[in-house]
């Protein structure tokens, strides 16, 4: 593999990482804290009111994007990442300060979304709402959850297609609904938006924030690679099929970056949380890992799932092609908890929440 390939993925799987991490570190905190979203975490009818509401939000996207209201699906994801980076920052610090800190990040996301402010910002968000879903999805919702999303994930990608018109339409706002992930030091998305703008072509792969990927020209002659969930890529104009077969030639070939969607990272550490969360101690002890006292084998085997399901996507999504993240990423969570949890001695049925 490419350094500068090996480099990327690394950084994609350190970000993954960090967002898995973050939220079993906050778990404890923010239930402690009273942030628990839901009356009866047990209840799978959760999931189902969940994906109701994503399926309004996509509608709602997809309908500010068709009339020209881009300000507004701008507006709505900074006011989020802003709330759920207060959830984060209210942790280690005091209320005012917090609020603080939340405000700086919002306008930092406003005057210079450069692809570091951007990932800074989205580990806090994905460790934030992975770690409220994971106090607020008990282990049936959770696993119900991952699987409607995946099945989802695949009709809109290789279906209706919708999830590739949202892609397009989230590309060009610079927002943390994407994880950017450049493979050269060098690399600044504020520069290639602006090449694209000024009407340079480049080759750029992408995925949507649901997993899918698709291929439009962008700016200065390097292709690039992105994979998400209710994200895009930085860059887009007129859309172009990938091939599949097509591989660079040498290290100046390779993509200066790839995107993955925030949300690929976000859904499949809710298992993760809520393994650690609501297997009881007694079945599933803590692994004693230091800042870490809510981790237990079930849930550290989630994350080696998702991992497998990570690179395998990776693996596909850097030879051009569209791929819906969701079914891997999740089914490798959904797999590697049940693995772990068996291995533990929990009863089939109590893992699964039944």
């Amino acid at each position: 593999m490419r350094r500068r390939v090996a480099a990327g993925v690394g950084f994609a799987a350190l970000l993954f990482l960090l967002v898995q991490l973050g939220a079993l570190a906050l778990v404890p905190t923010f239930y402690e804290q009273g942030y628990q979203t839901v009356e009866d975490p047990s209840d799978p009818t959760n999931s189902l009111l969940y994906i109701g509401a994503i399926l309004v939000a996509t509608a709602a996207m997809l309908a500010a994007f068709k009339f020209d209201l881009d300000w507004l699906v701008q507006g709505f994801v900074v006011l989020a990442a802003a709330s759920l980076a207060w959830y984060v920052f209210s942790v280690f610090l005091s209320p005012l300060a917090a609020i603080g800190a939340s405000l700086v990040l919002a306008a930092l996301l406003v005057v210079h979304p450069e692809w570091y402010v951007i990932d800074a910002a989205g580990v806090l968000m994905g460790a934030g709402a992975a770690g409220l879903f994971g106090i607020s999805f008990g282990l049936l919702p959770a696993i119900v959850l991952l699987s409607i999303l995946a099945v989802y994930d695949a009709i809109s990608v290789y279906g209706t297609e919708h999830m590739l018109d949202l892609a397009e339409g989230v590309m060009d706002l610079n927002l943390p609904v994407v994880l950017v992930v450049p493979t050269t030091l060098s690399y600044s998305l504020l520069d290639a938006k602006t090449a694209a703008d000024d009407g340079d072509e480049q080759s750029a792969t992408y995925t949507d924030g649901a997993g899918a990927e698709t291929a439009e020209t962008a700016s200065e002659g390097d292709t690039e690679s992105e994979s998400e969930e209710s994200d895009e890529a930085p860059m887009a104009a007129e859309e172009t099929p990938a091939d599949e077969d097509v591989v660079p030639a040498d290290e100046d070939d390779v993509r200066d970056a790839f995107f993955i969607g925030l949300g690929d990272a976000v859904m499949p550490t809710v298992i993760i949380a809520s393994a650690a969360f609501f297997l009881p101690a007694s079945l599933a002890p803590s692994l004693g890992v230091p800042g870490l006292p809510a981790l237990n084998l079930p849930a550290l085997t989630a994350m080696v799932g998702t991992f497998a399901g990570l690179f395998t996507l990776l693996g596909m999504v850097l030879k051009g092609r569209a791929h819906a993240g969701l079914p891997l990423l999740n089914g490798g969570a959904i797999g590697g908890y049940l693995v772990g949890a068996l291995a533990t001695g929990v009863p089939l049925l109590t893992a699964l929440g039944l």
